[in-house]
């Protein structure tokens, strides 16, 4: 929905679907397959190979699976053949309750200025490094611009935690009118955590999600072992089903 929301291909062919983001080759997750849970049962080999058919310049390889369950026991082949699996939390809401330590020193607004968007990208670089993805300026510039062409068409909106002028947080929340909206890059400045600004961001955006682009299922990805799931959940978002995603990285 995101994807197809910021212009990218989407091509559903028979068995699979292609996403394709020509505006940003390095974005994974912006190039690449969705294949049915039956397809992986083939090993990596055919997969890899549709890939490398569907996307023949691409660095990267990044394969997305289209069930609910972990399916751990038919990625050995995937591993083997050097691939990183991601095994992810889909946690859904319909009206979260406030965070439980809000925080209250921070301005809680909406990126609109050319200095906040140049703010929310250097944040992303610096939320990047700190949890040791390597991305590249370019790269960032490609998704700040699709993400303001979002907000700009009235799909969603980002918002910032500013600290005496200075973004330390920030998130996205994107909706097609379905019903459904996602949140998007919820990154919190290294120096700033553990204050309850992810928390109290989540909330605005639902609020807004709910009054201007008539939500009514809030979703939200996460680590299931990582920090930031206790947050969602402690704000009323519930566990809903897993996400299996499996890449490599350029080099």
């Amino acid at each position: 929905m995101v994807r197809a929301l910021e212009g990218s291909e989407v091509i559903d062919h028979a068995g699979y679907i292609t996403v394709r983001t020509a505006a940003n080759p390095e974005f994974r997750w912006g190039n690449f397959l969705l294949l049915p849970a039956e397809a992986v049962l083939g090993g990596a080999s055919q997969c890899l190979a549709l890939f490398a058919m569907e996307f023949p310049a691409a660095a990267h390889v990044a394969l997305g699976i289209d069930s609910t369950r972990d399916g751990s026991a038919d990625l050995a082949s995937f591993e083997a053949a050097g691939l990183s699996v991601q095994r992810e939390t889909v946690l859904t809401a319909s009206l979260p309750a406030g965070p439980p330590h809000p925080n209250r020193d921070a301005q809680i607004r909406e990126l609109t200025s050319d200095g906040d968007w140049e703010q929310s990208a250097d944040l992303r670089d610096l939320c990047n490094a700190a949890d040791g993805f390597r991305t590249s300026r370019a790269f960032t510039e490609a998704r700040i611009t699709a993400q303001r062409g979002l907000a700009s068409a009235g799909h969603g909106a980002w918002f910032g935690a500013f600290q005496n002028g200075k973004l330390v947080a920030h998130l996205g929340v994107v909706s097609d009118g379905s019903g459904i909206a996602r949140y998007q890059d919820v990154g919190t400045h290294p120096g700033a955590r553990r204050q309850g600004l992810a928390a109290t961001l989540v909330c605005h955006a639902a609020g807004y999600a709910i009054d201007r682009l008539a939500a009514t299922t809030l979703v939200i990805v996460a680590d299931p072992d990582g920090p930031a799931i206790g947050v969602y959940r402690s704000v009323g978002f519930a566990d809903l089903q897993a996400l299996v995603s499996m890449h490599r990285l350029p080099g």
